[in-house]
């Protein structure tokens, strides 16, 4: 996901939801917590979920449909980290890395929010 990227608050709200039931089962690597636009699935890095002062900030991860190009090639998949404030109903990318492979191995870019939400 881009870091310009802000979905509609009830958009926001599924994703903290999501985020908050998806924390319990931190014993699963990956929860699938919906699908981008064209279909593909968005997973949650359980064990990312943390909280702190009404934020809740975890990683996400999605295969990219179709692959962004790219000057260093084909970027294919991507795991960003959000902050969500579910009273404000807002989300902000904190961190992102977009992957030249689908299994999220070899970096293409890496981009980090010097002020997230901003």
């Amino acid at each position: 996901m881009p870091s310009s990227f802000s979905p509609p608050r009830l958009g926001a709200i599924v994703l903290a939801g999501s985020l908050l039931l998806a924390s319990s089962a931190a014993a699963q690597k990956l929860v699938e917590i919906g699908q981008t636009s064209v279909g593909t699935p968005v997973f949650l890095e359980a064990k990312s979920v943390t909280r702190r002062d009404g934020i809740v900030t975890a990683a996400v991860r999605v295969r990219l449909q179709p692959p962004l190009k790219h000057a260093l090639g084909d970027l294919r998949s991507s795991r960003t980290i959000a902050m969500v404030d579910c009273a404000k109903q807002t989300v902000a990318t904190k961190e992102s890395w977009y992957y030249l492979d689908d299994a999220g191995k070899r970096v293409g870019m890496h981009k980090v929010v010097k002020l997230p939400g901003s």
